[in-house]
């Protein structure tokens, strides 16, 4: 752990990182909308306008990130060099590459880490996937595998090597993500729990995973991941094992954070859903505007056969969820009459059908409004990051202000933990 200033800041290793959702939560200090958060919430570092506030800077500081995917290195990069980073943090290969190096000798995993972050990749437990799970037939970079067969290597099995990142650095805690559909999968979600626990020779306290909807956190979305958590047991007190290995939980001990907004629960003590007006009424529209990742959006036209991406979003209500692997299908942000659009005010004021664009969808995933998604390059020609590349990103990741309510969770919980 290392001190800055007169704080305890926790090292954070993140694994299959994409643009940096997760990352950005744990962080801190972005941009979010005011209606996310209740007006006297300690955690807002200050109120910029009427709709948009300033979030504290958490006590973790992410010190190695890792993905695939170039573009997810170009926005995370981009973005994250504003907290002091540079391109060095973020590595591009593959977990399984790194992991063997590692175990060859070479120094790839910072030493002296708190907490590893890691949502491994869900195309196989998805719902909107063929759910092959653990018998994905895609290696690591998400290609098919030559002889058609899962491995240890697959798709979908790599979380166990996010378990053996584990098992190198030790981390205090470790927090992983996926997809709902992963625990309706057979005994794939018992499974997964099951390995966690014994990274570092069954060294780890693995708490039942539970499904977060992100809209029950001030997230103006549908979307609904499933979370593990795990805690290193020689790292905890005795009253913190004692409460963390009871069948029942705690309250005071609970690491998963309480829902602020009531959008799938009926709670009057909480907060009304944001909307996606509440996150899209500042942006003009992409002819008017100068925002490379507002002015470019998917021009595939409506298709009235009644496959995904077909309806526009409701403003007065949650979006859908945003999805990566949209291949043109993205939700439009209006329809035209004739194709049922709802929004009449918006028609009539002759704004046209359209989809979403980039900086919409990550406005709806509550990526904070001057992070960059499209970028040309410096001659002006082409793009180093490209709108087709952004929407992958986006759908890829997880809402900052979800992760934020998870990582102060966890850093309220911390000293009350650890010894």
């Amino acid at each position: 752990m290392a001190e800055e200033g007169n704080e305890q800041v926790h090292r954070v290793l993140s694994l299959f990182s994409g643009c940096g959702g997760m990352d950005l939560g744990f962080e801190g200090h972005f941009i979010a909308n005011k209606k996310s958060f209740p007006t006297d919430d300690e955690r807002i570092d200050c109120e910029l306008n009427d709709n948009w506030v300033l979030l504290k800077k958490n006590n973790f500081k992410t010190v190695f990130a890792n993905d695939i995917l170039p573009e997810a290195q170009v926005a995370w990069t981009e973005y994250m060099r504003r907290f002091g980073y540079d391109s060095n943090i973020y590595h591009c290969q593959s977990i399984v590459e790194l992991v063997k190096m590692q175990k060859a000798g070479a120094n790839i995993f910072p030493k002296n880490i708190d907490v590893v972050l890691g949502g491994f990749p869900c195309q196989d437990f998805s719902v909107a996937g063929k759910r092959m799970g653990f018998d994905s037939q895609k290696d690591d970079y998400g290609k098919k595998r030559e002889d058609n067969k899962p491995s240890e290597e697959s798709r979908g099995k790599l979380y166990y090597w996010m378990k053996q990142v584990i098992d190198i650095v030790r981390p205090k805690i470790f927090v992983a993500e996926n997809v709902k559909g992963l625990v309706n999968l057979g005994n794939v979600k018992d499974i997964i729990q099951k390995d966690f626990a014994s990274a570092d020779g069954n060294g780890y306290i693995v708490l039942p995973p539970q499904v977060l909807h992100a809209g029950n956190y001030g997230v103006p979305e549908s979307r609904e991941r499933v979370i593990f958590i795990g805690i290193r047991k020689d790292a905890l007190n005795p009253k913190a094992i004692e409460a963390l290995e009871s069948d029942n939980i705690p309250e005071e001990y609970n690491p998963y954070p309480s829902p602020t907004h009531a959008c799938t629960i009926k709670d009057d003590s909480l907060l009304s859903p944001v909307t996606t007006y509440d996150v899209l009424k500042d942006l003009k529209e992409p002819e008017e505007s100068l925002d490379e990742s507002q002015m470019i959006y998917s021009k595939a036209k409506f298709q009235s056969n009644g496959s995904q991406g077909q309806i526009e979003i409701k403003l007065d209500k949650i979006a859908p969820t945003i999805r990566s692997e949209h291949h043109g299908n993205i939700e439009f942000r209006r329809l035209s009459a004739e194709h049922g659009g709802k929004h009449t005010r918006e028609l009539e004021n002759g704004l046209k059908e359209r989809r979403l664009t980039p900086r919409e969808c990550a406005m709806i995933q509550t990526f904070p409004p001057d992070y960059n998604f499209v970028m040309k390059r410096p001659t002006g020609r082409g793009y180093i990051l490209s709108s087709s590349g952004a929407y992958k990103v986006i759908g890829n990741a997880v809402p900052p202000v979800l992760a934020f309510n998870i990582a102060t969770r966890i850093e309220s919980l911390w000293d009350k933990y650890f010894i």
